[in-house]
């Protein structure tokens, strides 16, 4: 039995109850095929007493900051704690905490959670993103972190970053995904209810949630798309099958997806190839074509820019962590 990845999180009083909760909710449904834990998640506090939220009620951790030193990934949830929320510094208790966590870790924050990881000094120079309505409020206090409000996570090296509130429970399934491949964040996903995958670089907030009053949605022709994604997918032939003009659906898939039609079908060829690479052993070009990218060539080229990785490298990396086949 492979002994679980343990996953610290820590809860900042007042603490975003919310936030606190995803992991232990998403990490924590993860099993492998014998039905083992794939993750331990801790939720742990500076000391032992009581964590105050945002929302009402008060949190008794179950675990100190000595958690922190031996996780393998430690999250910090949102929070308004007024030193890295309103000064960029560390209160020095929360200091030696963070100082305890060891070099190879992975590094998680949710929401305002990532004002305590800039306060630390861990964000300096590194990609991020936080909640769009703190964002002129991080970019005053860390003018050292390249932040991006517009993207629902981002991952740096081992330093991931997710907006306010669900984009977390993305980031918990992105690391799912990445941990162990799709099938199993895709359980746990489903576990959970809620829907299996949204890029990171999605928009944060969608223009129009909702299709305008007498008009159709774009659903039924992306779940059609879905369908032949090795069929050709290019605009024209989309705002056909919806039947609209290829200004008005592009208007509307914007709209209701908060990506452009090319962009979204791309993700999905790429999100198949990935789970083809994962449960299959279908040679590359072959799980090209069967993802419409066309070529082998063509799919290393995406998988390399979206994912720093070739297609037979992802393939061994998940062959070793023993993904198997829906």
């Amino acid at each position: 039995m492979t002994t679980p990845h343990l996953v610290a999180v820590l809860a900042l009083e007042p603490v975003v109850g919310f936030d606190m909760t995803i992991p232990p909710m998403v990490l924590g449904s993860a099993r492998d095929a014998a039905e083992n834990p794939l993750y331990d998640v801790r939720i742990c506090g500076l000391d032992r007493a009581g964590v105050r939220a945002t929302n009402g009620y008060t949190v008794l951790p179950a675990h100190g900051p000595e958690t922190l030193a031996a996780a393998d990934t430690v999250i910090v949830p949102g929070t308004q704690i007024p030193g890295p929320r309103r000064h960029g510094t560390l209160p020095p208790e929360l200091a030696a905490a963070l100082a305890s966590i060891r070099p190879d870790a992975r590094l998680v924050s949710i929401c305002t959670g990532a004002f305590v990881l800039a306060a630390a000094g861990l964000l300096d120079g590194r990609r991020a993103t936080t909640h769009w309505a703190f964002a002129d409020a991080f970019r005053a206090l860390y003018p050292a972190v390249r932040l991006d409000e517009n993207l629902l996570f981002v991952e740096d090296g081992n330093v991931c970053t997710a907006a306010g509130l669900a984009a977390g429970i993305d980031l918990c399934l992105h690391l799912l995904r990445t941990d162990h491949g799709s099938a199993v964040a895709n359980t746990a996903a489903r576990y959970c209810v809620v829907p299996p995958w949204r890029e990171g670089g999605q928009s944060q907030f969608i223009e129009q949630q909702v299709p305008e009053s007498g008009t159709d949605s774009t659903a039924p022709t992306r779940e059609w798309a879905l369908r032949r994604l090795d069929d050709d997918l290019d605009l024209t032939t989309l705002a056909q099958h919806a039947r609209m003009s290829v200004r008005t659906f592009t208007r509307r898939f914007k709209a209701e997806t908060g990506l452009a039609p090319g962009t979204w079908v791309l993700q999905q060829r790429l999100r198949h190839a990935r789970h083809l690479l994962e449960t299959t052993s279908l040679p590359v070009d072959e799980v090209a074509r069967c993802a419409g990218m066309g070529t082998a060539a063509s799919l290393r080229h995406h998988m390399r820019t979206e994912l720093g990785v070739a297609p037979i490298a992802y393939r061994k990396t998940f062959r070793r962590t023993g993904v198997g086949s829906e």
